[in-house]
């Protein structure tokens, strides 16, 4: 009996290791239905199990090769608020967002912070969340593993130049494998050039490959360098936002310097209220250029003392 229970304690053990082996992500999953009509009730219980399910099923995989120590698990978040119900069809928004600890400091970067407007999956109360790469056997699960794929390439896009190539090629993937979903969001002709599609191919796209400089310069060579010369640090993050503005001008409006722009803006404005005046007046001179419409914004820089 007593070899019996030590066997079983030790068999425990190996399954906990590997569950705390396996976490890739620090992610806050959440799904809301409050807007949905009928039993209030229902829906609470019928939602905070599909949002268990999810964030098992985020963090009871491995996603990554890299084996992260638990205080560098990416942090990030997916908030998925349902906004119709037909049967076991619902049509939601997501809200993805990402951040990035910087060196030396308690400060998280924001990376990315947008809203998928366009989201349809089919669930049914209770069922499994069934995933495979390379196949779409669940729209739920396919998309919440485009999004974690983009997480990993992206945070490794920041350490290392170019660091997150594998992981946008499991996102492709993902896009790939939904080709043929009746969906919304994974098709070239969609939306205007605003989705899931769009996304990935510009952030693989090589014409664009200077986004990954930005990523690369604006992180790792800029804000993780200001604990250290916050001179030094503020000339990489305007080097970076050079490099954001040389993709704009090759094609305007295009989706992900867009993305960028709107998790970066107020990062931004903060950065160089301190910088020199030939610094101010470049920053908001491009600043302007990647986000006219948010033009005034910038002037805030130049109010500074």
């Amino acid at each position: 009996m007593m070899i019996m229970k030590k066997i079983s304690i030790f068999l425990f053990l190996i399954v906990l290791s590997f569950g705390m082996m396996a976490q890739d992500f620090q992610c806050q999953m959440s799904v809301n239905a409050s807007q949905l009509s009928g039993s209030a009730e229902y829906n609470r219980t019928r939602f905070n199990t599909l949002q268990q399910d999810l964030y098992k099923f985020i963090n009871d995989r491995k996603w990554c090769q890299y084996t992260f120590k638990t205080n560098e698990r990416i942090e990030c978040a997916i908030l998925i608020n349902v906004t119709k119900m037909t049967g076991d069809t619902y049509e939601a928004t997501v809200t993805v967002q990402l951040q990035r600890p910087i060196y030396g400091t308690n400060y998280k970067s924001p990376v990315l912070n947008f809203q998928d407007k366009n989201v349809k999956f089919t669930y049914e109360d209770g069922a499994p969340l069934e995933y495979a790469e390379n196949d779409n056997i669940n729209q739920l699960t396919s998309l919440v593993a485009f999004y974690l794929n983009v997480f990993l390439a992206l945070d490794f896009d920041t350490f290392s130049l170019n660091g997150g190539s594998p992981y946008y090629d499991k996102a492709q993937a993902v896009v790939n494998a939904c080709q043929n979903a009746t969906e919304p969001g994974w098709k070239s002709y969609e939306t205007g050039q605003r989705n899931r599609y769009w996304m990935i191919e510009n952030l693989t796209n090589h014409t664009y490959s200077k986004i990954h400089d930005f990523l690369y310069k604006y992180h790792r060579l800029g804000l993780d360098m200001m604990q250290e010369s916050t001179d030094v640090g503020r000339a990489s993050v305007l080097e970076a936002i050079r490099d954001l503005q040389k993709v704009n001008s090759q094609k305007s409006n295009i989706y992900i310097v867009q993305i960028f722009v709107q998790a970066k803006s107020d990062e931004i404005v903060n950065i160089f209220k301190e910088a020199t005046a030939s610094e101010k007046t470049e920053v908001v001179r491009l600043m302007k250029q990647l986000d006219p419409a948010n033009g005034s914004k910038y002037d805030a820089i130049n109010k500074a003392n």
